[in-house]
């Protein structure tokens, strides 16, 4: 009659250790997998938010001309394709003259780098 106790008691202790187990093992692959939705999420945000924003990346030829613009109400110089940025700078465009900020709604022409380096030294602080 004892052995009949023990190896049920026995038997009990050992699907009670295996639920724990498998309880353990489904939170586990639950909390990874929810881990890694937001990491994946989180990227693509990243992504798209760097879609979003223009990249200063340009590099400017010697006989290369320029384009200022207003862009979030800070003067950006572009290159000649009038797309890609090639340096941002602080200068505020409330704080131009009237004349240049109606310039800066088409894009102001630079010809060369003296000229812009001349109009930046300018209007920044």
């Amino acid at each position: 009659m004892r052995n009949k106790y023990g190896i049920g008691f026995l038997s009990g202790i050992f699907i009670l250790a295996l639920l724990i187990t498998c309880a353990w093992q489904y939170s586990y692959r639950l909390g990874r997998q929810r881990a890694e939705a937001r990491i994946a999420a989180a990227e693509e945000m990243e992504k798209a938010q760097a879609e979003e924003s223009v990249a200063a990346d340009g590099h400017a030829l010697k006989e290369q001309c320029f384009y200022l613009k207003n862009v979030n109400g800070y003067v950006v110089v572009f290159l000649s394709d009038k797309k890609t940025a090639y340096e941002y700078t602080d200068i505020l465009c409330d704080e131009l003259p009237e004349k240049i900020r109606e310039e800066l709604a088409n894009g102001k022409y630079i010809e060369n780098q003296e000229e812009l380096y001349g109009f930046l030294e300018n209007y920044s602080s």
